[in-house]
């Protein structure tokens, strides 16, 4: 199967370019340097066709018509002319439902799509799509959620006229797997095809969404980037970082005994830290009531001590990096933790919470 791009250049293009790749999907590209004869034969050599040239933004506001509906009439067009079913996926936009001429272009193409699958049979799927946010989205241009990524993330300033005013959006993997299910022919029988999930964001909330990936860095504490548009924007977010600011520092402490660091703090699943000890140096001797921990050694050889606190019963445990096994600690037992090797010991530090020092859960008790 060959795949033919319009605005393979744009957003959407180089996303669904990459994609195709990966899937070892073969596709030719029509960009703006290439003239109309060029299409001609493009088209005659292809199998699919998606459509995602349009003007957004043009000098002179002919060019939408120019573009967004000459265009695709064009295309239209020249699939008659063949005479052979080439699908055609035509990438819209919700303001073809407005009066202004950028949705009055939009509508236009649509009709020019709905009136070639009507006269011909010609296989069609129109995406009126919301906005589109992720990677490589041209900020400062018609996506806020660009510029507020760019904009933050460089530390330039934003401008949010209204917080309550509700944004539609859908991300660019959510589009660009629906385009691939097309052809592969995984879609069809949809009178209205759709691109899921489309989400709804205040305009305020983006903007707090947003600084709060910024601020992240500082306090160490993450948002619930796991899922959901949360993930989908904190990867948006990373995206517009230079490679200058792909690395950031985060504060240690140390003493004789060897260096602290806490890596990452979360909302509701407590904070991972990291901690060295010297040949001989036993950190901890202390219980928890509620707190608890994880320790994992990925250097060196230890020896964790365990004394219950009511009974007075021991346990030892001894683990090495050599063979990785994960130490609990448990509420009510003393513990601590000795380097037993002749190298500096390195373990990893999970707590179910983040460390307040107001509340510590921290007791000094003897091992």
């Amino acid at each position: 199967m060959n795949i033919l791009v319009t605005g393979s250049n744009g957003f959407i293009g180089k996303n669904l370019i990459i994609r195709l790749n990966e899937l070892g999907i073969s596709s030719e590209v029509f960009t703006r340097k290439d003239s109309t004869k060029d299409l001609q034969e493009l088209i005659k050599k292809s199998d699919f066709v998606i459509h995602l040239a349009g003007e957004n933004r043009p000098e002179d506001e002919n060019d939408f018509e120019v573009v967004n509906s000459g265009l695709t009439s064009l295309i239209c067009d020249e699939i008659r002319l063949i005479e052979k079913n080439i699908p055609i996926i035509l990438a819209s936009s919700m303001q073809a439902e407005h009066d202004n001429l950028y949705g009055k272009s939009k509508l236009s193409a649509e009709i020019s799509i709905k009136n070639l699958t009507n006269d011909t049979g010609n296989s069609s799927y129109i995406y009126r799509l919301p906005g589109v946010f992720g990677k490589w989205c041209k900020p400062n241009y018609n996506s806020v959620v660009a510029t507020f990524c760019h904009n933050i993330s460089h530390d330039l300033p934003i401008q949010v006229n209204d917080p309550s005013f509700e944004l539609s959006l859908v991300y660019i993997d959510d589009v660009i797997e629906e385009f691939v299910k097309v052809i592969q022919g995984e879609r069809g029988g949809e009178k209205v095809p759709s691109v899921q999930p489309e989400y709804k964001i205040k305009l305020g909330d983006l903007s707090t969404q947003i600084q709060n990936f910024k601020e992240s860095r500082d306090s160490l504490i993450t948002e619930k980037v796991g899922s959901g548009i949360v993930r989908k924007l904190y990867s948006t977010y990373l995206s517009y970082l230079s490679p200058a600011q792909f690395a950031y520092s985060i504060p240690s402490y140390g003493d004789e005994r060897g260096m602290f660091a806490e890596m990452l703090k979360t909302k509701d699943s407590g904070q991972f830290s990291f901690f060295t000890a010297g040949p001989g140096i036993t950190r901890g001797g202390h219980y928890h009531h509620s707190k608890t921990e994880k320790f994992l050694v990925v250097q060196g050889e230890a020896r964790f001590g365990f004394r219950h606190v009511a009974s007075g019963e021991t346990h030892e445990i001894i683990t090495t990096s050599k063979k990785l096994k994960i130490v609990e600690t448990v509420p009510g037992w003393s513990h601590d933790i000795t380097n037993i090797g002749t190298k500096d010991m390195i373990a990893m530090l999970w707590a179910n919470e983040i460390f307040n020092p107001d509340n510590p859960d921290t007791i000094t008790h003897k091992v």
